[in-house]
């Protein structure tokens, strides 16, 4: 399943520090060589300051207890560097730690500055040593103390564009500590710059709103209403341009997000157009799936992709959550998937029968005979589907008014 792996694509959009919870994932799932997942982090921590974490994965993959000599070079640096940041921020950090004196401030970032200057004799040189500071700690993987200061900083900061970069620090800071709630409120903040008309170059745009997407997905596939979320960004019209023009491996978490989807929303026939028009540009068995229910009625190859869907969620870093119950590992949205994929076969195919043999039905469907009757019964009995079950013949028998997807 390693060609259906999106790692490679998905990595060059993202902050490097969030590329390691996907190879933290396929190193689980297997799906390459240990060695290579191995060497992939190493080369990804060259240019962070978590020397002793990249230490540690020398040591496993090498079979040492000996690290090169830059290595233990580079830690000294990055000790001497985060003491040295650590002092030119120390007089704002000190300010900002004292719940008295910051109830000085206002929502008037001019006022602050000027009181802070003659007050506490704190200018643009401590303000600015307090984004380095917060930068170094996130590059340390101190991705709480980084959270704090990059919101403190924010408040403080007069340009525009150093304030963004700090929006992007906390949002993968708190992306990273899987606080998907304050993530969520970030990431809402910083589409809302980027959509705005005063933003950069529209070149600049477009490639933000690809980076926006690209590290919403954390957010969406863990945060409860997520499945809704995402639809409504990728499918408003800018998202879902940059998707087709500059991403379209994005597509498979839209598809995704529409057939687990309880609500049918309106914009699913458009997005079927969608799905067909980037055939050539981009294709996995999710969205072939759908190709094959919608596009081509082709129910013999609908049901050969679900299979084949089944592996791709499992093997997806994004996908492929895991919940731990008792002594048992579910995947819920494989399950979700694969209820809702065989909805979508049941009613294409109803439309275009009025009279179903059961047994072909099952096989469509990929269950066992009794199997499928229990599910189209349950089915029957809590939907408005127009259906009937006859026992003797074993057939579906659908009533002139067809469900309508």
């Amino acid at each position: 399943m390693a060609e259906y792996d999106l790692t490679p694509r998905m990595a060059p959009n993202l902050d490097r520090h969030l590329v390691f919870p996907l190879l933290e994932f396929l190193q689980e799932r297997q799906l390459y060589d240990d060695n290579h997942i191995l060497k992939a982090k190493i080369d990804l921590l060259n240019n962070t300051n978590m020397v002793d974490y990249a230490m540690d994965i020398h040591k496993t993959l090498y079979h040492t207890e000996d690290v090169p000599q830059d290595m233990v070079e580079r830690r000294a640096d990055v000790v001497a560097r985060l003491k040295s940041l650590e002092d030119a921020a120390a007089p704002l950090v000190a300010f900002l730690q004292n719940p008295a004196a910051v109830q000085e401030l206002r929502a008037d970032k001019h006022y602050n500055l000027q009181m802070l200057n003659d007050k506490y004799q704190i200018g643009p040189a401590q303000i600015e040593a307090l984004y380095q500071y917060a930068k170094f700690q996130f590059e340390c993987g101190n991705y709480s103390g980084a959270a704090d200061y990059l919101y403190q900083y924010r408040a403080l900061c007069t340009n525009s564009e150093r304030s963004l970069n700090a929006l992007w620090g906390k949002l993968a800071a708190e992306v990273l500590m899987q606080n998907w709630d304050i993530a969520l409120e970030e990431l809402n903040r910083l589409k809302e710059i980027i959509d705005s008309k005063n933003f950069s170059s529209p070149i600049n745009q477009v490639q933000s709103r690809i980076w926006l997407m690209h590290w919403s997905l954390f957010i969406f596939f863990n945060h409860d209403n997520g499945r809704t979320q995402i639809i409504d960004l990728f499918n408003q019209d800018k998202y879902l341009n940059a998707i087709q023009t500059s991403a379209p491996h994005l597509l498979r978490y839209l598809a995704t997000a529409f057939i687990v989807n309880k609500r049918r929303r309106p914009q699913f026939k458009d997005f079927i157009k969608v799905i067909q028009q980037e055939q050539n540009s981009y294709k996995d068995p999710i969205t072939e799936f759908l190709a094959c229910v919608y596009v081509n009625y082709d129910f013999d190859g609908a049901q050969k992709k679900m299979r084949e869907c089944e592996e791709v969620i499992l093997n997806d870093p994004f996908l492929g959550k895991r919940v731990e119950e008792s002594n048992f590992s579910t995947v819920p949205l494989r399950d979700e998937f694969l209820e809702n994929a065989r909805l979508f076969i049941f009613e294409t195919y109803c439309r275009i029968h009025q009279r179903i043999d059961m047994g072909v039905l099952a096989e469509k469907l990929n269950l066992k005979y009794e199997e499928a009757e229990r599910w189209i019964v349950n089915l029957i009995r809590g939907s408005k589907l127009d259906a009937k079950i006859d026992s003797e013949t074993g057939t579906v028998i659908m009533e002139p008014n067809h469900p309508n997807v």
